[in-house]
């Protein structure tokens, strides 16, 4: 079974190309950032690294990609490795290894991926800010205002 499943932020705006002929295929080349759970041993600054992933996607994917996604855009996506290679204009074998992306979706809100925690609720009091660990701070008080207890 060749599966993977990938979660990151886009490098940069993705690649578009169209295929020759009759039917013109999109064909989007993307490269996603993808945090490594825990740091390197041998990186001795405790900072976390990521992996760069090259992504392609093909027809209504790649259509999408074209539309939606931009640089930093944080994505899921799952599809399957695919390697290759190629001999280069100096006659070195070249080997590839990418993801053809089977599907993609965004990982986060719009106004999460701009940091617009800051926004007051509509009742007037402050909005639940994100902490570093990804959960909300629910503010005191709040308890009033919800639906349920």
């Amino acid at each position: 079974m060749n599966k993977v499943i990938l979660m990151g932020r886009l490098t940069r705006d993705p690649d578009v190309r169209y295929s020759q002929g009759e039917n013109p295929l999109a064909i989007a080349r993307y490269t996603l950032a993808v945090d490594r759970r825990f740091a390197r041993r041998d990186s001795g600054d405790g900072q976390q690294t990521a992996d760069f992933i090259s992504c392609k996607a093909f027809g209504k994917a790649g259509e999408f990609a074209e539309k939606y996604f931009h640089k930093g855009t944080k994505i899921c996506v799952t599809g399957r490795i695919e390697t290759g290679s190629y001999t280069n204009k100096d006659g070195v074998k070249v080997y590839t290894t990418e993801v053809v992306v089977e599907d993609q979706e965004f990982a986060e809100s719009k106004n999460s991926s701009q940091g617009d925690f800051s926004q007051p609720a509509s009742s007037g009091s402050a909005a639940p800010v994100a902490a570093a660990d990804g959960f909300m701070n629910i503010p005191d008080g709040i308890d009033e205002e919800l639906p349920f207890n």
